[in-house]
């Protein structure tokens, strides 16, 4: 079954150059020009992925972005036209996987959308199994790489998928500090990182928060200034 994405932008051009790549890779594509005629797609049908404008009229995609998190785990990459890390940073918390500034290189989008696709897959694949599977734990922090599921001394914590990967590779390499760019590699198997890249420190910020965690005085993710975390 080919996958199914959403696209929406209300610029027309850009909306419509993104719908024919995407077929091009024989994706399924859902496009509008403006968030509130998405809403009812993104309530009936089974999406994949969803790639959503910044800057729209009546609903910005910072609120349909929040309305996918409310119910839907699917990747959510954002479209921003200014080069602003506050709307970056805003994009992340708010729970999108990943972002890409216009304009943008086609084959980029492309690439982003076909990582965050196989990450996605690979965590639903693995949620699915019924066996217990390897448990990560330190110090009341419990991860499930079979299950998918995250406790806190023995309270459940949702976590998205971009979170789990980040969290299971602190967990499998315990002691040891992974840099931000090992984890981009690990996590989006792709090549388009630089150090102006905050996509993992907005991500640890907000795992952090759902753990209880804080930078100054860490529990678990340590920040080792100039070279990476560790737990």
């Amino acid at each position: 079954m080919n996958d199914k994405i959403l696209v929406v932008d209300d610029e027309h051009d850009i909306a419509d150059l993104i719908e024919v790549y995407l077929q091009n890779e024989n994706y399924v594509v859902y496009k509008f020009y403006s968030a509130k005629d998405a809403l009812a797609c993104i309530e009936t049908k089974d999406l994949d992925l969803a790639i959503l404008d910044i800057m729209m009229p009546e609903v910005n995609g910072f609120s349909l972005c929040q309305k996918i998190r409310a119910q839907y785990t699917f990747p959510v990459i954002m479209l921003t036209a200014k080069d602003e890390e506050i709307d970056k940073i805003t994009g992340l918390t708010l729970g999108a996987d990943d972002y890409i500034t216009k304009p943008f290189r086609p084959l980029e989008l492309l690439a982003r959308v076909k990582a965050q696709l196989r990450r996605y897959k690979k965590y639903n694949s693995t949620k699915e199994e019924t066996n217990t599977g390897s448990i990560l734990s330190y110090s009341g922090l419990e991860l499930n790489t079979k299950t998918h599921e995250c406790l806190l001394n023995e309270k459940a914590i949702s976590l998205t998928p971009t979170e789990f990967s980040i969290l299971r590779i602190l967990l499998e390499r315990k002691g040891t500090v992974v840099s931000a760019e090992e984890l981009f590699h690990e996590i989006w198997k792709d090549q388009y990182y630089s150090k102006s890249n905050n996509t993992i420190t907005v991500h640890i910020r907000h795992l952090r928060e759902k753990i209880g965690d804080t930078s100054d005085e860490p529990k678990y993710i340590k920040t080792i200034w100039g070279v990476g975390y560790k737990i």
